[in-house]
């Protein structure tokens, strides 16, 4: 596992930066690299590169791993192939913050939502987690299928809009609205609640289901899941109904007549 130091950019729309020692490596998720300096050489693989050293079947299937979290087949490894420190940056998609994960203290594994992991030290594997309960894999707002990040070393996870973090203590439960998750500790039990009445279900806007997590363990909570985010921009294109433009005769008015007050 290489150890690696880093740097986090910027406030909404953030980057973070990595320093290589000679011979160390860091992957990535294909398109978020930003910069990179003369003597890193950019590779493709198969996989995570957690499986360099394992048989062509054993990358095939790390690859395919990948293939059904809606990743890429492949990564793109970082390598230092110069004599000295050089670094590599990797950007946010969207706003948002990225979050340094050691997953040395954090047990050796953490699950996250499907879009969220954005690098990492090589050798940390990228894995699946299956969702098990019908009715989590359904509503929960993740579907049956999480990564799942395993090694001891730093990995990085992006998460839209502003962090939660919150450490549950055994049997503690919060109830968090679906799509908010970004990251939970294994031992965090996930699960769905029917909102409990019908006119909340209908028209408080919250949806039929909310996601709830058991302690103990840590959560890390987004304000802005990308769902949530394109949905407003989808249903903002004219085309779609959406909200005229800025300075439009209506104005304010407009968007009181249509409902649109937000």
């Amino acid at each position: 596992m290489d150890v690696i130091d880093y740097q986090i950019f910027g406030s909404e729309m953030q980057y973070v930066e990595i320093e290589l020692d000679p011979g160390e490596a860091a992957i990535g998720e294909p398109g978020s690299m930003m910069w990179m300096d003369d003597g890193i050489q950019m590779e493709t693989i198969f996989g995570d590169g957690s499986e360099q050293k394992k048989s062509l079947f054993g990358s095939l299937v790390g690859a395919g791993k990948r293939l059904i979290t809606g990743e890429s087949m492949f990564t793109t490894v970082f390598i230092n192939q110069g004599t000295g420190k050089r670094k590599v940056a990797y950007a946010a998609p969207y706003p948002g913050k990225i979050l340094p994960m050691d997953l040395n203290k954090l047990g050796g594994q953490l699950i996250c939502q499907k879009d969220s992991f954005l690098c990492a030290a090589k050798g940390v594997s990228i894995g699946v987690a299956f969702q098990r309960k019908l009715g989590v894999g359904l509503f929960g707002g993740e579907g049956f299928i999480m990564q799942k990040l395993e090694g001891d070393g730093l990995a990085f996870v992006h998460a839209g809009g502003t962090l939660c973090e919150r450490v549950l203590a055994p049997g503690e439960l919060i109830r968090i609205d679906t799509g908010c998750l970004v990251a939970m500790q294994p031992n965090v039990s996930y699960d769905i609640e029917y909102v409990g009445k019908i006119k909340s279900a209908i028209f408080g806007g919250e949806g039929l289901f909310f996601a709830t997590l058991r302690g103990p363990g840590k959560v890390w909570l987004q304000s802005l899941p990308l769902s949530r985010l394109a949905g407003r921009i989808y249903s903002a294109i004219p085309q779609r109904g959406g909200s005229r433009e800025e300075g439009s005769l209506l104005g304010g008015l407009g968007g009181l007549l249509d409902g649109d007050n937000s």
